[in-house]
């Protein structure tokens, strides 16, 4: 794999892996790829950190990517935007990735072999990155959280429409108790609890039509929220909450409270601004 910074500064390859680049299948999973932005004032030197952004049920990658440019250059950051497709192994499937594991396939997994990519490509640093996710990105991103606290420097969880609570008497996806069966991996309390968390909803969004046809009556988006909420809190979790008047189901609608969240972290930690860090160290 070619690394940018092994490619002469006029090389037409600079150009086309800065900026907006071409979508990568991931490594060891072909049928899932991500595609990146990458400030145009990216150096060899510069060691940017990276912004995970998974989409939801609509895969509407290219959209999401988009509206966190501004953020990216201002922050001199990679944007990182997985694609899990629909219908692998069943053409009617749009749901695989958002627990995490569907058809043999760990998306967690596959999430981390992008990232080391990412971090040979671009000798970006990923050892702890930002996640946020809307919708079924949202279900994937507390899920991840979850499993690989210790790669998460902060998340946002944006109108999930089912939740995992932090609760050893019920399985997964519901619950904790099996994670070590399924998954290899103990839910680390405590390790979870260092990571801060935003929790954002529309103020119009319910959703309850659309969680009873898919097998959830009686519960709406905003209740599914306040779960995980109370969850996280429970078990020492700082949690900010955000809902934004006026806007429903929408991806772009509740970005500037994430945007937000974000940036006061970078402002307020200092420890991810510096490359020398050990809290960032590759």
């Amino acid at each position: 794999m070619i690394r940018v910074e092994d490619l002469p500064a006029g090389h037409p390859g600079r150009r086309l892996l800065t900026g907006r680049t071409p979508f990568f299948v991931a490594p060891t999973e072909p049928r899932c790829s991500y595609c990146a932005y990458v400030p145009r004032s990216w150096t060899p030197d510069a060691r940017m950190p990276v912004l995970v952004a998974v989409h939801g049920t609509g895969r509407n990658v290219g959209a999401l990517r988009e509206g966190l440019i501004p953020f990216a250059d201002r922050h001199d950051l990679i944007v990182v935007t997985p694609l899990f497709p629909v219908g692998i192994d069943d053409p009617d499937d749009v749901h695989n990735y958002k627990t995490i594991d569907a058809h043999g396939i760990r998306f967690d997994l596959v999430l981390l072999e992008i990232l080391e990519q990412v971090r040979v490509r671009w000798n970006a640093r990923v050892d702890t990155v930002l996640l946020c996710g809307h919708s079924g990105g949202g279900q994937f991103a507390h899920r991840f959280l979850y499993l690989h606290p210790d790669r998460l420097a902060a998340v946002a969880v944006n109108a999930p429409g089912t939740v995992t609570l932090l609760d050893h008497s019920l399985t997964w996806p519901a619950g904790i108790g099996d994670t070590q069966r399924r998954f290899g991996i103990t839910v680390d309390l405590a390790a979870v609890a260092r990571v801060p968390v935003l929790l954002v909803i529309g103020g119009d969004d319910d959703g309850r039509a659309d969680l009873a046809a898919m097998g959830e009556p009686g519960r709406s988006r905003p209740e599914e929220l306040d779960r995980l909420a109370v969850s996280l809190a429970r078990h020492g979790t700082t949690v900010r909450r955000a809902e934004v008047p006026g806007v429903g189901h929408d991806a772009a609608g509740t970005q500037p409270p994430i945007i937000g969240f974000f940036d006061d972290l970078l402002a307020g930690y200092a420890e991810f601004a510096d490359p020398a860090s050990p809290h960032l160290a590759p």
